[in-house]
């Protein structure tokens, strides 16, 4: 469903309503998919002769067209998806305009290389998308959490216009790249102005904590929508902060304040994910720590290995939404079944997660030296015990074959990451500061005590033992009070 509007004898479900034939779904559809193979083409230009400019206006870099890539092939799904669950929707042209200028802002903002441009299109992003948060009319729980939305967005678009116009003050210059060619001229006052600026900006755009809520209330957008806000939308903090990454890492204690909030939110999210039921607030609450992880390695200094991270976990998220209805479905009839772990098992499990880390530092060099790099290498191991942990204790295999299994494909996933991790950097490799690996330090060692603690916590169950932890745990996971249906009438479908 779309959404319903309230009692049923006051309005019809929006879906109901059928429109005459349109034209624009079609067409958007292939528009759009055009634009992928164009996408593609570009990417192979750039890969072959290296990145395009047109003036100080835009540039088509490594990152630009990886970026390209993606959208345009997410966009595509999510496009083709909605001809069939938007039809019969009273404003599905309204939809399939918004869809397809989404991803047309999405692609200039990549692109943007002049201040004006990539603010104006950062703006029109969140407004688009606070759009479509809010397609059904006269659903009043929809209305309230396309205002939420809006209201960070513009919080957002405020910021960050605040800190280009600084650094175009301090600089004279009106492009990106002018202003990181000027970065070693600001002084510290400005240089901390500009990135507190920047990346509150990134924070509210990818609902890092504590500015989670409107995600969490946005589920009242269509799915198809959903699918393109948590596998695209969020990631734009990850593709800000890549883009300046010269003016942030010019600054250790600037990183290190990024690795706590990164951490904060990756953790805080895993942790609201656990006391969920709603298979949307599960899908928010994980977007949340993934956005965090994502921040979590721009701040470690990988910024390579957070477009990779982005674009693995914008695929993965855009089939989680669009499946979302049949995983409901398929489990709602049936109990979780665990086995409890033996001796082999736990020595399988351990086994694993030593050999993905070191499988993992060795195909991306990340864990190899004593930089922040180790931080990243504890996390996937932790990671892979706690995935491999899991899987282990389902009863759909025999013991033999998940003992056997398990190493294989977890190892298998390390490796493909690995692999596009390395295709990734290959082709970003000219964007300022792709890996730059900041120094161990004490806030370093902190974060990775935080992460086993979390570890320890979630295998202990300490979220179910403790109702205090429990409590407070569902309630920061509560989304915005008037996106919440809470009249019985609000249910009535009689």
């Amino acid at each position: 469903m779309t959404g319903q509007t309230g009692r049923n004898d006051d309005a019809a479900l929006s879906e109901t309503v059928s429109p005459p034939t349109s034209f624009l779904p079609r067409a958007a559809t292939v528009a759009v998919w055009t634009l992928f193979v164009l996408s593609a083409g570009a990417l192979a230009l750039v890969v072959t002769g290296g990145e395009r400019a047109v003036a100080d206006l835009v540039v088509v870099d490594g990152l630009t067209a990886v970026m390209w890539v993606v959208v345009t092939f997410f966009s595509g799904i999510v496009h083709s998806y909605s001809r069939r669950y938007m039809a019969g929707d009273a404003r599905v042209e309204a939809f399939f305009a918004r869809i397809f200028a989404f991803t047309l802002v999405v692609m200039a903002m990549t692109a943007a290389n002049h201040v004006a441009l990539f603010a104006g299109a950062w703006l029109a992003m969140g407004l688009l998308m606070a759009s479509l948060v809010g397609h059904v009319r006269g659903w009043e729980q929809a209305h309230a959490a396309a205002a939420s939305a809006r209201r960070h967005f513009l919080a957002s678009s405020g910021l960050l216009a605040v800190g280009l116009a600084v650094l175009v003050w301090a600089t004279g210059a009106t492009s990106i790249s002018g202003i990181l060619g000027e970065v070693g001229t600001l002084s510290q006052p400005v240089a901390l102005v500009a990135v507190g600026a920047i990346f509150l900006a990134a924070m509210l755009q990818s609902a890092l904590v504590p500015f989670h809520t409107w995600l969490l209330s946005s589920m009242t957008a269509p799915t198809p929508a959903s699918a393109l806000m948590h596998a695209g939308f969020v990631n734009a903090g990850g593709i800000l902060l890549t883009r300046f990454a010269p003016l942030l890492a010019d600054t250790p204690a600037v990183m290190s304040v990024i690795v706590v909030v990164g951490a904060v939110s990756a953790l805080l999210g895993q942790a609201l994910l656990l006391v969920q039921t709603d298979i949307k607030r599960k899908l928010g609450a994980s977007t949340v720590a993934q956005m965090g992880f994502m921040i979590l390695q721009c701040g470690l200094g990988f910024f390579a290995a957070a477009i990779a991270h982005l674009v693995l976990h914008g695929f993965y998220k855009a089939y989680l939404f669009l499946s979302s209805g049949e995983a409901v479905e398929q489990t709602a009839p049936k109990e979780s079944k665990r086995d409890r772990l033996t001796l082999p098992g736990v020595a399988v499990g351990l086994l694993t997660a030593v050999g993905g880390g070191a499988l993992f530092a060795v195909l991306t060099g990340k864990g190899t030296e004593i930089n922040s790099g180790l931080v990243l290498a504890l996390v996937v191991v932790l990671t892979t015990m706690h995935a491999t942990r899991d899987i282990l204790r389902r009863a759909t295999l025999s013991p033999v074959a998940r003992l056997l299994s398990v190493p294989v494909v977890v190892l298998t996933a390390i490796g493909a990451y690995g692999v596009l991790f390395n295709a990734i950097s290959t082709v970003i490799a000219g964007a300022p500061m792709a890996k730059a690996p900041t120094e161990l330090t004490a806030v370093h060692v902190g974060v990775a005590a935080l992460f086993v603690l979390a570890y320890l916590a979630t295998e202990l169950g300490w979220h179910r033992s403790s109702e205090r932890l429990y409590v407070a745990l569902l309630n920061r996971s509560q989304p915005h009070p008037d996106t919440i249906l809470t009249a019985t009438e609000d249910y009535d479908d009689a």
